[in-house]
């Protein structure tokens, strides 16, 4: 197992956790509902909002499909640490696995609002804890025009949701995948030639 990336690995779950839970607590203990300050003008605000639901609070179900959400996430963050153990073995591509991280990281992140928060900040059961969310980028406000269709005259807003470091990081992770899966892939496929070819190597030297 690649020891330099072992380490890598455990310090981005660490530092993305660390620094989502400070900003969370920061923002939970510190600012009330609704309550936006402007951090970079108009285009960069912070926005404290809370959603029971996915990443850049879109809802799911009520509270059933909270429990259903929670517990999925945990299955698919235990799936993503495998497969990132099983990178690790491979001798994947460093950025690759720094990727997956990334995702399993935030994951964790709105893991730990959904199990834990409503306990701890006394408002609810343990799983239905709601996630918190703060940072707004409304970079472009505007108006659709007159003659487009459906939306005429409507406001139009870019970049609406509110979201948090841990949706960020998992956003992060999967362009990084999308952006680089051609040397990635490609660094696999070569991997697994190289131990195609050294283990005929082996066959050829030792005949049964």
């Amino acid at each position: 197992m690649n020891k330099n990336q072992l380490a890598i690995t455990a310090f981005v779950i660490v530092a993305i956790l660390a620094i989502d839970q400070w900003v969370k607590y920061y923002i939970k203990t510190h600012f009330y509902i609704g309550e936006e300050i402007n951090v970079m003008g108009e285009w960069f605000k912070l926005h404290f909002t809370e959603n029971y639901g996915m990443a850049y609070g879109l809802e799911f179900g009520g509270k059933t499909g909270k429990m259903f959400l929670t517990l999925f996430r945990i299955f698919a963050v235990c799936g993503i640490g495998y497969y990132i153990i099983h990178l690790i073995k491979k001798g994947a591509h460093t950025l690759y696995v720094v990727s997956w991280t990334m995702i399993c990281a935030g994951a964790l992140g709105n893991i730990i609002d959904s199990v834990f928060y409503g306990v701890i900040f006394g408002y609810d059961e343990w799983f239905h804890g709601r996630v918190v969310d703060m940072l707004y980028f409304p970079v472009i406000r505007t108006n659709f025009p007159l003659w487009f269709p459906i939306w005429k005259g409507e406001d139009f807003e870019f970049f609406r949701p509110v979201f948090n470091i841990a949706d960020a990081s998992i956003s992060v992770g999967f362009i990084l995948i999308l952006i680089f899966q051609k040397k990635f892939f490609k660094d696999e496929t070569e991997s697994n030639q190289e131990e195609i070819t050294e283990n005929s190597v082996v066959e050829e030297k030792n005949p049964e």
